[in-house]
């Protein structure tokens, strides 16, 4: 549960996308005078389809007049700290001291090159993080800044201006390191449920709690916020139901993993409205004045009848015989399992025959332990996420058909979800392990594929196949923006614009489908590589 002292806050997340600047303003605004607590924009200074995020957040900032405004996070490769501090602290000034700092250590590394940036490993990205905040608290002190570090050095920097108020700072970590990082030295984390479920959080959380104490400090002085995402609706998934569900879930999240803020990520102006006016009143009641359970009530009624007990009454325990336990542990089916396909395809068009795949025979015993099948666990959970942004694709291209949401929005929106910039060729897997759990590796350090193949020579058909279908999809995401663009010439002219509709949700369709059949295949082929050989 979050410290009672500690009130929850909601924001909202906004695409910085560089051909619609007036909308995200305007979203910034709604949001403001909606009553959230945060406005907050990605950084991404090689994306040729962004504005720049500071300022886009500066123009934020001086359109509003009480939200708070934040990066989600700093590309910290691409914005050298000392230039950094003086950026944030100018915007403070701006706003009142309204500016909230998020740090990322880097990913997408060759665009940071593109950029003219450095290619740092995933420990050289760390130890630059924690140069890095040790220079910007230098420079909001007023002292003088020196640093002699390995990645920055600051030679007796006079700093100025001073911000407005204490600038917080946000680490947005995933890693071992990055967590224990967090504890030590930031005043929040701001992970992404794409990236890390609910079933993730107590184990980051603890580790988070382990750098606090560590640094001897309490571990509730480190806010945790989580940036998600969702749709109102009538789906029994998390985040996919009514107003009414989506509090209930939240106030679960914010009981069970001490979540103090919630980031939703959307540019659709209803969504702002519902989020601000409906989920966040009845999150805060609802984790004010949690509802009084079945449970509960009988536990209180028992209690009543134990007045008077010298001692509680031993429960009865089955005997159990722990070696037959073990056993029967050691031998029983995966506890990982493949999210369902139904099998339903809506177009009959797919590139592959499903039935005339390769497969890999299960081994006929195994033991793996629960960090053995944490990877195959990931696959799924990435995966999952995957079916998540397919979901909102077709939201997207329903809307652009209702007229709802123009072209540009929608291949804006599409070209930023992680299914359309990985690298398929290398597989979507890897490319999301590599930036989400090692935090920022690429591709090209770590290859999940080579790694099976060099581990088990009868994986090798498997690899291929699994290869070629990425390239597949690639080429059905190619075709999909490709009719997304056909659509701009077809707007508003009658049938032949009715025509290329159609054209537009037959692609959406057979997105679906190829998508769908590939995931479901790659989860039950790669479940025991995975757990067998790991990653490495």
């Amino acid at each position: 549960m979050p410290d009672p002292g500690v009130e929850l806050e909601f924001g909202v997340f906004l695409t910085p996308d560089s051909g619609q600047v007036e909308r995200t303003l305007a979203l910034a605004q709604l949001a403001d005078v909606s009553g959230l607590d945060i406005v907050s924009l990605q950084d991404h200074p090689y994306q040729a389809k962004h504005a720049d995020t500071w300022t886009l957040l500066t123009a934020i900032g001086t359109r509003t007049s009480a939200i708070r405004v934040a990066p989600n996070v700093t590309n910290l490769p691409l914005r050298p700290p000392a230039v950094l501090a003086k950026s944030a602290a100018t915007l403070d000034l701006l706003t009142g001291g309204r500016v909230e700092l998020g740090l990322g250590a880097g990913a997408f590394w060759d665009g940071i090159v593109a950029a003219g940036g450095p290619r740092r490993t995933p420990k050289e990205s760390v130890d630059a993080l924690i140069e890095a905040i040790d220079i910007l608290r230098q420079f909001w002190s007023g002292r003088t800044v020196r640093a002699d570090g390995e990645h920055y050095q600051v030679s007796g920097l006079r700093p100025g201006p001073q911000p407005a108020h204490q600038i917080p700072i946000w680490i947005g970590a995933y890693g071992p390191r990055m967590l224990r990082v967090t504890g030590r030295l930031a005043d929040a984390w701001i992970p992404s449920m794409g990236y890390v479920g609910p079933d993730k959080l107590p184990e980051m959380n603890a580790l988070i709690d382990q750098g606090a104490v560590k640094a001897g400090r309490q571990p509730d002085e480190i806010r945790r916020l989580y940036n998600i995402h969702g749709r109102f609706g009538r789906g029994s998934g998390l985040l996919e139901g009514s107003p009414a569900d989506w509090a209930e879930q939240l106030a679960t999240l914010a009981d069970e993993h001490r979540i103090t803020g919630f980031i939703l990520a959307t540019d659709d102006a209803d969504a702002i409205r519902t989020f601000a006016e409906e989920v966040a009143p009845a999150v805060r009641e609802l984790v004010a004045h949690p509802p009084v359970t079945a449970v509960d009530q009988d536990s209180v009624d028992q209690s009543s009848v134990d007045q008077g007990r010298d001692e509680p009454a031993e429960p009865e325990r089955e005997s159990v015989d722990h070696a037959v336990v073990a056993g029967e542990a050691a031998n029983q089916q995966l506890s990982v399992r493949p999210t369902p396909d139904d099998g339903v395809r809506l177009t009959g068009e797919l590139e592959w025959q499903e039935g005339e795949r390769p497969t890999v025979p299960a081994p006929q015993a195994y033991d793996y332990s629960e960090l053995q099948l944490a990877q195959p666990q990931h696959l799924i959970d990435i995966h999952d996420g995957l079916r998540a942004e397919l979901e909102r694709v077709r939201d997207i291209v329903d809307q652009v058909r209702t007229g709802h949401l123009s072209v540009g929005q929608a291949r804006s929106v599409i070209n930023t979800m992680t299914m359309r910039q990985n690298n398929w060729t290398l597989g979507a897997y890897c490319a999301s392990y590599c930036r989400i759990v090692t935090g920022h590796h690429t591709l090209e350090d770590r290859s999940v594929f080579p790694h099976l193949r060099r581990s088990d020579e009868r994986l090798a058909p498997l690899m291929d196949r699994l290869e070629y279908e990425h390239e597949v999809i690639a080429d059905v995401l190619d075709g999909l923006d490709q009719a997304l663009v056909a659509v701009v010439d077809g707007e508003g002219y009658g049938s032949d614009g009715d025509r290329r509709l159609d054209a537009l949700q037959h692609h959406v369709d057979l997105l679906t489908d190829t998508l769908l059949s590939h995931l479901s295949y790659e989860e039950r082929e790669l479940l025991h590589p995975l757990a067998q050989y790991g990653l490495n």
